[in-house]
């Protein structure tokens, strides 16, 4: 009969080990054993490595756990912490990409080179029709994994570390940058869009620079026209054909002012709101507390001011061609919210403001996502510094001429003259 010698023992053709794990809830040890080993000298690798992790409380046990099973309960745990519509694109992405690969796998069998070759072969053929993902697709599911297996090793104790954070991933393409609309093409925009059913809601988006869905979520209670604010409270979209609303993007409410002319703006839109409530009468279908409604009262589909966009631009552009101007470049509702931003930067509106508008955490995001329009305000910086310190101005260089060449007099004035 095989004898246990220092917490190692063989179990017929394999080796296992044997140690102690104190519970810090209770402060009783147990014995937990591990099998499975080829050779002695591994098994007794991982109870040094198992004991180094049970003194520091880092231990973990066995788990049968699937990949899929983890996922699910994570899921299910994590939807209290984040916004629906991200916990949605979570979904997705496990049971479209994640699950039909990894699934079965037993979550503590997972390793970073299986997870390298999904990402390989989701940018390869993963996509529908056999095409790849792009290597952005595959960074928003390794930010998913990762994020998953992050907590699987320091909540929930079944990863003694994480697997994604080695994984291989393809290099991300450089994106080239739409160009952003200057003023004049928003003013082309905007009176395109000044006769459509949606018009105040565009004007609204560019002079404010929120989100869709957070003007989608406004409410009149939210509006306070008399000093010219609006307090952005939280975000609302359409998930699986149901209105879902919840907290903005980064989960803070903001407050921001208003200009004369969208509070002008929007209280006409409040006039119209409630003559069509009395002429729709027993038609009107919502209630009175949503700023952006349809005719009917109904709240706008976040898809509706989406897809006129595209029209909206044609219409522009038709227009300055008739008054030979250059044409603008296509744009996507949330660019709105670029033109709003970049067009403050390039006002010298401190970054810090600009975020604080934006609903940014942090101003450092606000210097990533908008570099380029800070680039663009260099121009002439240095010669400002100088002259701030006081550094004396080079007196200007003679023009030069070639050596064996002498200067061509000016054919304004006879050779000899001076000014």
């Amino acid at each position: 009969m095989a004898r246990l010698s220092d917490g190692v023992i063989k179990r017929g053709s394999t080796w296992a080990y044997v140690i102690r794990v104190r519970n810090p809830a209770t402060g009783v040890s147990k014995p937990r054993w591990v099998g499975g080993f080829r050779t002695e000298d591994e098994a007794k690798a991982a109870r040094d490595e198992a004991r180094v992790r049970a003194r520091r409380g880092e231990y973990v046990d066995r788990s049968r756990i699937t990949v899929a099973e983890y996922l699910d309960s994570w899921l299910e745990t994590h939807a209290m912490a984040i916004r629906p519509r991200t916990l949605a694109s979570y979904r997705y992405l496990v049971e479209e990409y994640i699950k039909p690969a990894l699934g079965e796998m037993p979550l503590q069998a997972l390793q970073p080179a299986t997870i390298s070759k999904l990402y390989l072969d989701l940018h390869t053929t993963g996509g529908r029709r056999g095409e790849g993902l792009s290597a952005r697709s595959v960074a928003y599911i390794h930010a998913v994994l990762r994020k998953a297996f992050n907590d699987a090793v320091h909540i929930d104790r079944l990863l003694t570390k994480n697997p994604a954070e080695s994984a291989k991933r393809p290099l991300r393409e450089r994106q080239q940058r739409t160009p952003v609309w200057n003023p004049d093409e928003l003013r082309s925009f905007l009176a395109a869009a000044s006769e459509h059913r949606y018009a105040a809601f565009y004007a609204t988006a560019a002079f404010t620079g929120a989100r869709r869905g957070e003007l989608l979520h406004l409410r009149w209670t939210d509006l306070d026209l008399d000093v010219r604010t609006m307090h952005i409270r939280g975000s609302a979209g359409v998930i699986d054909g149901r209105w879902v609303d919840g907290p903005t993007k980064g989960g803070d409410d903001r407050r921001i002012s208003l200009d004369a002319g969208t509070v002008a703006l929007l209280r006409d839109l409040r006039k119209e709101q409630q003559v069509k409530r009395q002429t729709a009468a027993d038609s009107w279908e919502g209630w009175d507390q949503y700023v952006f409604t349809t005719d009917l009262g109904k709240r706008i589909h976040p898809d509706s001011v989406s897809q006129a966009m595209p029209r909206l631009i044609a219409s522009a552009n038709a227009a300055r061609a008739a008054a030979r101007l250059e044409p603008m470049p296509y744009a996507r509702l949330h660019d709105l919210r670029h033109v709003h931003a970049t067009t403050l930067l390039l006002e010298k509106v401190p970054v810090h403001v600009v975020a604080a508008r934006l609903g940014h955490a942090d101003p450092a995001i606000t210097l990533r996502v908008y570099a380029h329009a800070l680039n663009r305000t260099d121009d002439g910086v240095a010669e400002l510094f100088a002259r701030a310190v006081g550094r004396p101005v080079p007196p200007a260089a003679p023009p030069r001429t070639s050596p064996d060449v002498s200067p061509t007099p000016s054919p304004e004035r006879p050779p000899g003259m001076t000014r």
